[in-house]
């Protein structure tokens, strides 16, 4: 599956594997992602699109502008 912008996601590679992210934009070959406490939307995680696995959540981005917002969204995710 394609990755978009608005779709959470599970690092499996790097320090910060197995958390759920937001994904928040797409650049060539980069995905920046944010989960709203440790990687927070103004200073936005760089990822290889090869290091996340997509979940079947996917949510408008422009409702989660904040990073208190995001960290409600992945809460349940995150702290199962």
């Amino acid at each position: 599956m394609e990755l978009k912008c608005g779709m959470i996601v599970k690092s499996v590679a790097g320090h910060d594997k197995d958390r759920f992210y937001l994904v928040v934009k797409i650049e060539k070959n980069r995905v920046f992602i944010a989960d709203g406490k440790r990687r927070k939307l103004a200073c936005l995680k760089g990822k290889n699109p090869v290091h996340l696995r997509v979940t079947k959540s996917v949510v408008d981005v422009e409702k989660y502008k904040t990073d208190k917002k995001i960290r409600e969204l992945l809460h349940n995710f995150n702290y199962d």
